[in-house]
């Protein structure tokens, strides 16, 4: 059974006075590239709202705004997405930023990874070699990238050697470090990740890694009590000159992260 942590990670005040409160559920990578800490206070700061952030996977992001307990989701996962937009449950996807997705692991790379030309041959001879494989396992947009890769090999994971930590990037980078097991992240939590170990990336840059966040508005229409108003506030924020520039700029350790690609309506 996939376990869902469902935590209010931090709600910025700057602008509490204002006195209306926009309501976000976000994935856990967005929360730990560091990324959020750097926009939300400008957010807050020009659009006169308090933010409250739910840090959750993907999965469980949509399911919030289904469920209408949130004004909107940032997630990324295109399929998905797809769908709560075509379910009605969402008004429209709004393309925001991208970043990739690395495989990670021991430098002995005892798999051969590094040797791979394609993400699906690096998890093909994950699968060969049967070694110890961290999934988020969560129905994260993260576990959601993997499962696609693991289907396009033809064979999907199972066994002892494939361990689902049911938990967020974070923690399942942990698991990958204390297990010495192979893990896929998103760049921006790896490389603010402080447990590193002796752990490296070892396959990169295959179109399959790449990883699109996008911002879905809760739709009013089924669920009158939402703040549409407060949900495009934000939406225009990060699709202006300001938000694109901040997330272009950001940096983790000197390296760009995250790439504006601001899309129309």
């Amino acid at each position: 059974m996939i376990r869902i942590a469902l935590a209010l990670a931090f709600i910025l005040s700057a602008t509490a006075g204002a006195g209306q409160t926009m309501r976000m559920a976000v994935t856990t990578s967005f929360q730990n590239s560091g990324l959020a800490t750097v926009l939300l206070p400008e957010i807050e700061a020009d659009t006169q709202l308090e933010i409250q952030m739910l840090v959750v996977g993907t999965g469980q992001a949509l399911r919030l705004g289904a469920a209408g307990d949130v004004d909107a989701v940032l997630v990324h996962a295109p399929a998905a997405e797809a769908q709560q937009v075509g379910a009605g449950h969402a008004t429209h996807r709004r393309e925001i930023m991208y970043n990739d997705f690395v495989i990670l692991g021991p430098k002995s790379d005892p798999a051969g990874v590094a040797t791979a030309t394609t993400a699906s041959q690096a998890f093909a001879a994950l699968a060969a070699a049967r070694t110890p494989f961290a999934s988020r396992g969560d129905d994260s947009g993260t576990h959601k990238a993997e499962l696609a890769i693991w289907a396009s090999t033809g064979a999907m994971p199972q066994g002892r050697w494939y361990v689902e930590t049911g938990a967020g990037m974070g923690a399942t980078l942990n698991t990958a470090v204390g297990l010495g097991a192979y893990v896929m992240a998103d760049r921006a939590s790896w490389l603010n990740f402080g447990n590193k170990a002796d752990f490296e990336i070892l396959f990169e840059g295959d179109p399959p890694l790449n990883n699109q966040y996008s911002f879905l508005p809760t739709n009013p229409a089924r669920h009158p009590h939402i703040d549409a108003a407060a949900a495009k506030a934000v939406e225009d924020w990060l699709v202006g000159p300001k938000g694109q520039a901040m997330i272009g700029a950001y940096r983790v350790n000197g390296v760009q992260v995250f790439f504006p690609n601001a899309t129309a309506p």
